[in-house]
């Protein structure tokens, strides 16, 4: 029997059987959590092992552009419109709401708030009906009420 070597951290023996190395940890069992800006999904990396605790957002962009006054704004008044109606909103109808004669640029704000309220389990984000994992986040979407809408919103 010829032996077989797998890329990567698997290996073949010859009766093949998949054995795993013990070197490194499997990519679901390392930590994870969420940007505070735009709540995209960050992973451990060796290189953050010493502050781990203190890492906060996935990128550049967003550590300088950080929460601002208009993301808890558009939070509350995707919390109102879902109150109002029954079934979904468009990320441009909140938009449109905080600033009807400028809300083209509020767009990708709209988007981001109802990606963090759809981690915390606020809203389910939709994509032609269907709920979607809010870390695909492309095209049209709209966001209707979570599991755990009114909870954990207005103070």
């Amino acid at each position: 029997m010829a032996r077989q070597a797998a890329t990567g951290r698997q290996s073949v023996n010859g009766r093949g059987a998949v054995r795993r190395s013990g070197r490194h940890p499997r990519r679901e069992d390392l930590p994870s959590r969420y940007c505070t800006v735009c709540a995209r999904r960050l992973e451990w990396r060796r290189k953050w092992a010493a502050c781990w605790d203190q890492v906060r957002y996935c990128s550049e962009r967003c550590r300088r552009r950080r929460l601002r006054g208009v993301d808890e704004r558009m939070e509350y008044t995707i919390r109102m419109l879902l109150e109002q109606r029954p079934g979904s909103i468009c990320p441009s109808e909140a938009a449109r709401a905080v600033s009807p004669e400028d809300w083209r640029p509020l767009m990708e704000t709209a988007r981001s708030a109802g990606r963090r309220m759809a981690v915390r389990g606020e809203v389910v984000v939709q994509q032609q009906g269907r709920a979607i994992d809010p870390e695909d986040l492309r095209g049209t979407v709209r966001f209707a009420k979570g599991p755990r809408f009114g909870a954990g919103g207005l103070a």
